[in-house]
Formats: C-alpha cells, sequence, structure tokens
C-alpha cells in the first residue's frame, strides 16, 4: 500500500482538480495499467512551457508504468477549440494542420518516452464517420447543455454568435476517449466540460468513465494572460537554450514561484527551502538561475545550461550597460514607492502612467531582469538601475 500512497501522491502533485479521486485510488490498488490519454490540436507549431505543465503529469504517470496515449488533434484542428474564445476561430487548413502535427509529433518526446508512448491522430476515426455517424454523436447532447459551458453562455447572452461546428468540439474530444477507451484524461482547467463530457459519451458507450485531471493554466511571461504564442509570452520548447534562459530570467520574482512550483521536478522539501532562503535575505535572482538551468537541461543538456548562464552572464551583467551611468537620488516619505512614481521622479518616463504602460509591455528593467508588475513597490534605502527600453537608463537610489 505504501507504493500506492507514493504513486497517488505524485500524481496529484501540482493539479487543480481530480475527478473522481476515489476511482482513481481504486484502480491503482487494483494494479491496474491504465490508459491515460491527453490531447493537443496543432493549432500552432511549437510547444510552449504551458503545455509541458500536463505533459509532464503525462511522463509521470508513464513512470509509473501506466500506457501514454498521445493524440494529436489534427481532425478537431480545422475546427478550433473555441474554449475561452469570445469569437469563433478560423478553421485551420489540412495543410497547416499536418505540418504543426509533424512538429508536434517530434517535440513531445523531449518529454515522453519514445518507445513507450502511442500517438494517435483523431482523423483515424474522425476521417471515417460519415454524416449519419455525426448526426448521431451530435444527438448525445442539447442545445441547454452546450450553454452550460461558461464561454458558450456569456457569448450567447451578450449576443456573440456560436457558430454550429462549434459545438461539435467538446463531442469529438470526448468521443476520442470513446474510441481510445482511455481510463483516465488529462487537460488543462479550461477544458473542464470537454473533459466531462468524455465521461458521459463513455457511459452511453457502455465504458467505464475515465478519471478526469486538470492541470492549472500556466501565464505566460507577462504574468497576466494564458501563456500563447498569439500574445507573444510564450516559451517555446524548441528554442535555442539562450533564448529559454534569457526569457525564464525575465520573469518577476513573484511569477518565478509560479514557474517553480508547476515547472520544476525539485522535491517539494527544496522547493519549500528556497522559500525560506529568500525570507532570509537570499537573491531570488540565484534561484531563477538554478531553476532556468533546470529547464534549459531538461530540454537540452546540463552543458547547454551551463553555457547559457555563462551567455546571459555575459550578455546583460557585463555587456548591456553603458560605462557611464546617471546617478538619480528619489525622495520617498513612505516606507515604498510605486514603480510608475518611481520611473517618472526619476526622469526615466513622463509620466506615472507611461511608467505603468511601458512595464505592462515588458520594456522595464530593475538590474538587468524585466518586470510585469505595475504595482510593484521598491522599497526606500533601496539603489537599483532602472532601465526603459534601450537607451534610457539610470542608477536610481530611493531616500
Amino acid at each position: 500500500m505504501s507504493e500506492i500512497t507514493d504513486a497517488v501522491a505524485i500524481l496529484k502533485r501540482g493539479t487543480e482538480e481530480i475527478l473522481l479521486e476515489a476511482d482513481l485510488q481504486e484502480r491503482l490498488e487494483k494494479g491496474e495499467t491504465l490508459r491515460v490519454k491527453l490531447g493537443f490540436d496543432p493549432t500552432a507549431p511549437d510547444i510552449h512551457l504551458g503545455h509541458t505543465v500536463v505533459l509532464n503529469k503525462l511522463k509521470q504517470f508513464q513512470d509509473l508504468g501506466h500506457e501514454v496515449c498521445f493524440l494529436i488533434g489534427d481532425f478537431t484542428g480545422m475546427i478550433g477549440d473555441p474554449t475561452g474564445k469570445n469569437v469563433t476561430r478560423k478553421p485551420l487548413t489540412q495543410e497547416d494542420v499536418l505540418k504543426n502535427a509533424e512538429s508536434y509529433a517530434d517535440q513531445v518526446f523531449k518529454i515522453l518516452d519514445r518507445e513507450r508512448s502511442k500517438i494517435y491522430f483523431n482523423s483515424e476515426w474522425m476521417g471515417k464517420m460519415d454524416a449519419a455517424g455525426l448526426i448521431r454523436l451530435a444527438a448525445n447532447s442539447t442545445v441547454a447543455r452546450m450553454l452550460e459551458r461558461d464561454d458558450f453562455d456569456k457569448r450567447y447572452k451578450g449576443g456573440q454568435p456560436i457558430a454550429i461546428h462549434e459545438f461539435l468540439y467538446p463531442l469529438i474530444q470526448g468521443h476520442d476517449s470513446v474510441e481510445m477507451k482511455a481510463d483516465v484524461e488529462l487537460g488543462g482547467t479550461d477544458q473542464r466540460f470537454n473533459l466531462l463530457v468524455g465521461r458521459e459519451l463513455q457511459k452511453q458507450a457502455g465504458q467505464r468513465p475515465q478519471v478526469v485531471i486538470m492541470m492549472p493554466l500556466l501565464e505566460g511571461t507577462d504574468g497576466v494572460n494564458k501563456m500563447s504564442k498569439s500574445l507573444g509570452n510564450y516559451i517555446g520548447i524548441n528554442e535555442a537554450p539562450d533564448e529559454i534562459f534569457g526569457k525564464l530570467m525575465s520573469i518577476s520574482d513573484e511569477l518565478m514561484w509560479r514557474y517553480i512550483d508547476l515547472l520544476s521536478f525539485r522535491s517539494h522539501e527544496e522547493i519549500t527551502q528556497w522559500r525560506e532562503d529568500v525570507k532570509q535575505g537570499a537573491n531570488p535572482r540565484d534561484i531563477k538561475i538554478a531553476f532556468a538551468q533546470e529547464i534549459v537541461a531538461r530540454f537540452y543538456n546540463q552543458e547547454a545550461a551551463n553555457k547559457a548562464h555563462e551567455n546571459f552572464v555575459q550578455r546583460f551583467q557585463k555587456g548591456q550597460l553603458p560605462d557611464e551611468i546617471p546617478e538619480v537620488t528619489v525622495n520617498c516619505a513612505d516606507a515604498k514607492l510605486m514603480i510608475g512614481n518611481v520611473l517618472q521622479q526619476a526622469g526615466l518616463t513622463n509620466t506615472t502612467s507611461d511608467g505603468r504602460r511601458m512595464v505592462k509591455q515588458g520594456a522595464v528593467k530593475i538590474d538587468g531582469e524585466k518586470i510585469s508588475d505595475p504595482t510593484l513597490m521598491i522599497e526606500r534605502d533601496s539603489t537599483h538601475i532602472y532601465q526603459v527600453g534601450k537607451r534610457r537608463i539610470a542608477k536610481v537610489t530611493l531616500a
């Protein structure tokens, strides 16, 4: 039983919700080899760190001896997942989908064991389904049920159009679970409705309904929006080591902990110790460096991680700053001063609102590290190098 307890603890780590956890526990106690499904639509050619939150969970199942089934939604990709969208997505062409799917298949094996993974394409069964079959599938749900989805409901009440084919998406994703006879399906919290449709369709097909495990959504480098290539706030696992390292170093100290909690393979005890070290005065930058090296090494190797760190130091800590930096003292009546006020009073922006806007745009660095929180408070009696854009720079002391 200790092995089962340990396995459950591993699988629960970092999850947002498990439906139903008792089912998962029971199947593990019976010693079943579970078929674990994770599906991605190849709507873009790159897998980014946001994707790896759930891919890492799939890898944990694989390491525990379960059967990993990675589904590439080449059929659903042509529909476009409506989750979280307030407008109908433009369907991709089959050529685009196939090109992206090929890239996905290569990238996923940076995380999963190629020899022990099964890759599926849902065109294998959906491409063979005729119009009558699609009508039978659509008959498994109602418009009222579809409007229980938060995004559909908001669009309907807001008078925004919902295309009929968008209602088919959750049904096709659920039908994938029927075809694959999934015991477990993984997904982000934004996939809750679709994942539960899979359980319903499996029941109707006489199958045991899958356990649903939902993982948190990872914010992008802006610290605000879900990581997305379309928003430009993503870190692709195929990017060069220097790019991955530099982007991770650019995230705020606060966001760093979110990334560590969702992406690091270090033990809970070690991460807890890191937090305690920072409370005791350790520089968060040193922890960020260790974390960035871990991620680069995961997708390349330790040598590449060490080199990326070395290049980062050369490029940002030694090579970017001019020889002469103006020194400015800003009077601070309170214990802290908001970043927008610091930038304005230091003469780096015209107004405080300009300062906040530049921070939101990712154009502000403190000691070479990009910040993204416009409400960041700077402590009095501190000295830092502030940079706005490429040309405005000053060594600012709050006194």
